[in-house]
């Protein structure tokens, strides 16, 4: 695996470090007038020190690339659940925007969107958010949304709410995710995007009301997101420019 530049340049100056150090301190004279002192015991110390941080600095060299690889990995394949393939021919993890989103309350000041592309022209996005206020914590979510605003289908990345009651937000315990698809701004008002106990349209779980409440409200901010956005995000040319550029 390849580490990044400078990275591998931190690395080399502690190696160079280190043999300095033990180049001196391994003299035997040296070690001879330590050995008695309380400075023999602490160089010992500062020795292990010295080359515990240089191999795991060479550990994570290592594995850095593997990691990075793996996440790529995993969000493709979240992309490929909510944006259907016929629906792009480019490849969206390098065909990016990035829009402000601090005022939408979906867990980041700046979200990247992957923009979706046939023949050129922009078919849908896709972007990760998070629900802050769960019942146990986050739900981090993902969403596709076609250029027109209608969902094209939403996942739940991670979260922690109570198995059995609240992850039933998973798309592999239930198909409750799966009825945001084809829900707008439009087709749906305000006041319908809210579970059934709060007068909306979705359902609640028996037993967990908080989970299914906040998902909605955080997948009905991501919409309103696209649609400030709109007019940059399918024709970025006239709006934002690519990330990749």
């Amino acid at each position: 695996m390849r580490c990044d530049p400078a990275t591998f340049q931190c690395l080399k100056e502690k190696i160079a470090v280190y043999r300095e150090f033990l180049k001196n301190w391994l003299e035997p004279s040296n070690l001879e007038k330590l050995r008695p002192t309380l400075k023999f015991q602490t160089g010992i110390l500062a020795g292990f020190a010295l080359l515990a941080s240089v191999l795991l600095g060479v550990t994570n060299c290592s594995t850095e690339g593997a990691i990075q690889q793996r996440l790529a990995e995993d969000l493709a394949k979240s992309l490929e659940e909510v944006v259907p393939a016929a629906l792009h021919d480019n490849d969206m993890l390098q065909d990016t925007l990035t829009i402000p989103s601090a005022d939408y309350n979906i867990g980041a000041n700046k979200t990247t969107v992957y923009i979706a592309k046939k023949s050129g022209d922009v078919t849908a996005v896709c972007f990760k958010f998070t629900a802050p206020d769960g019942y146990s914590g986050a739900i981090n979510m993902i969403a596709g949304i076609d250029r027109n605003g209608n969902i094209l289908g939403v996942r739940v990345l991670s979260h922690k709410e109570t198995p059995g009651l609240g992850d039933k937000i998973e798309a592999a315990k239930s198909d409750w995710i799966s009825n945001f698809v084809g829900r707008s701004l439009d087709n749906l008002s305000a006041a319908q995007w809210a579970v059934k106990k709060d007068g909306g349209e979705f359902d609640q779980f028996a037993g967990a009301t908080i989970t299914p409440r906040k998902s909605v409200q955080a997948i009905y901010r991501s919409l309103q997101l696209f649609k400030a956005h709109q007019a940059q995000l399918i024709n970025p040319v006239a709006g934002l420019s690519p990330d990749n550029e």
